[in-house]
């Protein structure tokens, strides 16, 4: 079990992974000069044959490592682009075990997760270095609102840019973006790959990856998945998940490429609240009070999106991508309440419709004896985001026991309220980027970007805490914001280099688009005078760095110091349960170091490795209690660890180290309440994986060795903390035809 120790344990840990990752690349640095400086006749070592389903992106030969982002906005290698960006491959993925997006970024150093009630809802929220990210999720470039659950049966890669990106993002990602890369069609082979699992906790997964050239022009690929299991040591908490990804690919000439895909996925859960604070901390012994016929949380996508790529000249690109899509997210959740000693029920649900076109004229030139790649782009999007609630009539209630629970302790019935808010956002973007060569040391990117928005939020009649009637109303404004982005690289050795970066983002009020009128939690904040037409919130990181291209270009090394402060924040009241605001009142501040590791040490030997240590401050606040503070929902340290041993040809295995300091509860940007405090914990993973032959494999997973019990997420009174998953095991059998 988690234990809260001293501070200076936690950073004698903290320094330990940091000093042990420094070493190692320290290490790995000394070879790689060793190995430059050598004269000595050398063997070729053949690449073992490439897996037809292997990661486009990824370095061959170094599973854990990736050559580049997927975005060819980014039209460096990740060694060369002058900001941080952790990339995990889909290898790294699936050793690990995890099989939700949630739970493989949570894991991430610098992330941490959010919790549903009151303004928030239930669902996957991500927050990057201290800042909200709920809305910063993309899929291959274009942003894909709304909180849905996310799995990786159809992604090839993950990308999670570091510090504010509003050049590349638009509005939001003041910490950060994600984006998911999904697998596309290809022309190049024929395969086809099934995979079997079963485990502990009745967990079963099944995902088919089959791809068909059917032309040397033509290709199509199918990616399926059903899975089922429940939550380990938490049942009746239980997760049911099933989709599909369907992508092809047109090479219509040797200059014109049209691919498309349409993604549809569905989950069946009962979501486990957890569990809730006693005197400041998590009670370990509280169970999952879920209702049987109650509770259930049910999300949906459905997405299309079609993809145009030209190449004008051997200089001069062009793309478009399109995209359509709808989500879906409904639930009601049971907790119990330790306040009010009974059965509390959350409940929601939520639909976005939404449309995105992104269109990019790349040119690759030399002018004035210098390389440009320039970037030109517009960017269209329109979100529509109606919520609302489940209204639940009891009939009869049993007396809860939070130790020992009634899974039928109701009788009644549920019915699905009409909307109480209704949100249309539309954006208009353009952006120019250029990364310029100046000579054989010194590389600089420059970026800028105009975003302009329409903001319209209807709002239901509501009945406020004090018996009072708030009348439908609507809120509308529009406005528009710049951004930029500025790196230099200087590289004077031939691995690695130096480089520094500063970047801005904006977001705007209202601009978590699932939360409402809920300010405080990201939703539309209104001042006393009721006017909510507030200046957007500004963030500017500032970054030092190094990257080393390590062992024969199979290993990268990366080390950086940033700073990231926010201004102009918009503030919830002194009880954040009201709408009312307080505008561009607020300043705080996140610095850190980050270190990171990816590839193979050697070729026998691989990691994926993180490190972030980290400070944070509020700086400026309408209420001074808060200055000083740090900022809720944050680990200053934190660290993930994963290695993997292959002796020989046919067997390989490894393990995983997850480490987080301790968290504070709170609102986002208000201040964090150190009465909140969730402990630090460590968790230890194993694999085992085993080719019999070139069509049939098997892996082993142990998650959670020691039987760890830890907490990942606190709401900010301490009525819900998110439990980590307890110990479980699978083996994972694979065939490919």
């Amino acid at each position: 079990m988690g234990t809260t120790k001293p501070k200076y344990f936690n950073s004698a840990l903290s320094g330990t992974l940091a000093g042990t990752l420094a070493m190692t690349i320290s290490t790995a640095m000394l070879n790689q000069v060793r190995a430059d400086e050598a004269v000595l006749d050398t063997m070729l070592v053949e690449e073992s044959e490439i897996s037809p389903d292997a990661n486009p992106y990824a370095e061959p030969g170094a599973p854990y490592k990736a050559k580049k982002l997927s975005d060819n906005r980014r039209t460096r290698d990740l060694a060369d682009t002058p900001q941080t960006a952790t990339v995990l491959t889909k290898e790294q993925m699936e050793e690990s075990g995890k099989t939700e997006l949630k739970d493989i970024l949570s894991a991430q150093p610098g992330i941490t997760l959010g919790t549903g009630e009151g303004g928030n809802s239930f669902g996957d929220r991500y927050i990057i270095r201290g800042y909200e990210a709920r809305s910063d999720v993309y899929t291959d470039g274009l942003r894909e609102p709304g909180l849905i659950t996310r799995e990786i049966f159809a992604l090839e890669q993950v990308e999670i840019t570091k510090g504010p990106s509003s050049t590349f993002a638009g509005r939001g990602s003041a910490g950060g973006a994600i984006n998911a890369v999904t697998k596309k069609a290809s022309t190049a082979d024929d395969f086809a790959i099934l995979n079997g699992g079963l485990g502990t906790d009745k967990y079963q997964r099944y995902t088919v990856d089959a791809n068909q050239a059917i032309t040397d022009k033509l290709g199509v690929r199918i990616n399926g998945l059903y899975t089922d299991a429940d939550i380990p040591n938490r049942e009746p908490a239980s997760e049911e998940r099933y989709g599909g990804l369907l992508s092809a690919v047109f090479e219509a000439t040797d200059r014109v490429t049209v691919s498309a895909d349409y993604y549809s996925f569905r989950s069946d859960d009962r979501t486990d609240a957890g569990t809730y604070l006693v005197d400041g901390k998590p009670d370990p012994n509280v169970k999952y009070v879920g209702q049987d016929n109650l509770d259930f949380q049910e999300t949906g996508a459905d997405i299309f999106t079609l993809s145009f790529d030209i190449a004008l000249s051997d200089q001069l690109r062009l793309e478009n991508k399109t995209r359509l899509g709808t989500t879906e997210n409904d639930y009601i959740i049971s907790a119990y309440s330790a306040r009010r000693e009974s059965l509390r029920s959350f409940t929601g649900w939520q639909e976005n419709d939404y449309l995105g076109n992104q269109t990019n004229l790349i040119l690759d030139t030399n002018l004035a004896g210098m390389r440009h790649t320039l970037v030109a782009g517009v960017e269209y999007g329109s979100e529509q985001v109606a919520t609302g609630n489940y209204t639940i009539t009891t009939d009869s209630l049993a007396t809860i026991d939070p130790y020992n629970p009634i899974h039928n302790a109701w009788q009644g019935s549920v019915a699905r309220n009409p909307k109480r808010s209704d949100l249309e956002l539309t954006t208009i973007s353009a952006y120019l980027m250029d990364t310029v060569t100046l000579n054989q040391d010194w590389e600089v990117f420059a970026g800028l970007r105009y975003d302009r928005f329409d903001y319209n939020l209807w709002v239901a009649e509501r009945t406020n805490r004090d018996g009072s009637i708030t009348p439908a109303t609507t809120y509308n404004y529009d406005d528009g914001f710049t951004n930029g982005h500025f790196g230099i690289v200087y590289s004077p050795w031939q691995h690695g280099n130096i480089y520094a970066s500063w970047s801005t983002a904006s977001n705007i009020n209202g601009g978590e688009a699932d939360a409402g009128t809920s300010c405080g939690y990201g939703g539309l904040c209104t001042d006393s005078a009721g006017n909510y037409a507030a200046d957007p919130e500004q963030t500017t990181n500032l970054e030092i760095g190094t990257k080393w291209n390590l062992m024969d270009e199979k290993l990268l090394a990366t080390a950086a110091v940033f700073q990231i402060t926010k201004d102009d924040v918009i503030e919830g009241g002194v009880d954040s349960y009201q709408t009312g605001g307080n505008f561009n009142t607020g300043k705080n501040r996140v610095k850190g170091i980050e270190l990171g590791l990816s590839g193979n040490i050697t070729p026998e030997f691989s990691a994926m490795a993180g490190v972030a240590i980290m400070d944070s401050e509020t700086l400026e606040s309408f209420d001074p209690e808060n200055v000083g503070k740090p900022k809720a929902n944050f680990a200053e340290n934190s660290a993930n660890v994963q290695l993997r041993y292959q002796p020989v040809e046919a067997f390989a295995f490894g393990g995983v180290m997850t480490y987080s300091s301790e968290i504070f509860g709170g609102q986002p940007d208000a201040g964090a309440n150190t009465d909140i405090t969730l402990p630090d914990y460590t968790v230890f993973d194993l694999f085992a994986s085993y080719q019999f032959s070139d069509k049939l494999g098997v892996r082993a997973n142990v998650n959670n060795v020691t039987d760890e019990s830890y907490y990942t997420a606190v709401y900010r009174g301490g009525s819900i903390v998110y439990i980590g998953d307890a110990r479980s095991a699978d083996v994972t059998v694979s065939y490919q035809f």
